[in-house]
């Protein structure tokens, strides 16, 4: 269980919620049901063996993060996923209760240990060094293990990435069933998705000067910003992309089905590219775009 202030908050809860759900326990010292709860969300945290990471945040010390999140009373359960609150309980439920709440959010057991290893694997082999002979290595782990959805998200985002959408599109096309349930494949479609439209468009140049003068007369029109960020993303201009988008989120988080949010996170893992390997103990380092993009998105949940 890891203590989190408003310092650690962005990198702790929001980052680490994009591959792994985070339960955050509001309590106080002062708190008898949280003395309650604690111990047990530990046990669980240890019980579920990684399939979800706890936090907990000191109502007292953390105001502002506290207000961010509503909290009235404690112990409050918050449960992130995707850097977005999903669910939440409050006071000292039963283990039971709790077990019940956990299993309708994190990954079926076994299903995180693979994603790890194999995500190890395709890290390997996508490390910098000579982009042709990185997709070589995504051909050949995608042709060795087709049912492998890791790996193919891997080849189709460093396809999308290198700029070959079409490739990308037939790389993903067998796994494309899967993603109204895997994100990481959810998040392919939408960046498959926002290149079709920008495609559709024709004239990039005329369709974002369309935009711009939509929204000039109304910095409203979420339409417009929405296909202006679409076209961004289709020329692979992704921080322009995430700047228009983070303009809906600022005005209405929740617009269209939240599909500002999900498109800037699917950008997200798109661009973000595979961690090198560390020594024990130590933690990889991030990419400093994905990163400064990511507080950017904690910011306008926090707001």
């Amino acid at each position: 269980m890891i203590d989190v202030t408003l310092e650690n908050f962005e990198t702790e809860v929001i980052a680490a919620s994009m591959s792994t759900p985070v339960l955050v326990d509001f309590w106080a010292p002062w708190c008898g049901p949280c003395k309650v709860i604690g111990p047990l969300l530990k046990k669980l945290e240890a019980d579920y063996g990684g399939r979800f990471k706890l936090v907990k945040i000191d109502s007292d010390q953390e105001q502002q993060l506290a207000a961010a999140f509503g909290i009235r009373s404690i112990p409050t359960c918050i449960l992130l996923m995707n850097g977005q609150p999903v669910d939440g309980f409050m006071g000292a439920l039963p283990e039971g209760q709790i077990r019940q709440f956990l299993d309708k959010h994190v990954p079926p057991a076994g299903e995180a240990d693979d994603a790890d290893v194999i995500d190890e694997e395709v890290i390997e082999d996508t490390l910098p060094g000579d982009p042709d002979a990185q997709l070589h290595k995504l051909h050949q782990a995608v042709e060795a293990k087709p049912d492998d959805d890791d790996a193919r998200f891997e080849l189709a985002r460093a396809l999308l990435v290198a700029g070959r959408a079409d490739e990308a599109r037939a790389a993903f096309a067998p796994a494309a069933a899967k993603a109204p349930a895997v994100r990481r494949l959810d998040s392919v479609q939408r960046v498959l998705d926002a290149m079709d439209f920008a495609r559709g468009q024709g004239d990039a140049a005329g369709a974002l000067a369309r935009a711009d003068a939509a929204i000039a007369a109304n910095k409203r029109d979420f339409e417009a910003r929405w296909a202006r960020a679409r076209v961004l993303a289709g020329q692979r201009r992704w921080t322009d992309a995430m700047d228009e988008l983070l303009e809906i989120l600022m005005r209405d988080k929740a617009w269209n089905e939240e599909a500002a949010r999900k498109t800037y996170i699917a950008i997200l893992d798109v661009i973000e590219p595979p961690k090198p390997k560390v020594a024990e103990g130590q933690i990889p380092p991030d990419d400093p775009t994905v990163a400064t993009y990511r507080r950017r998105l904690s910011s306008v949940v926090l707001s």
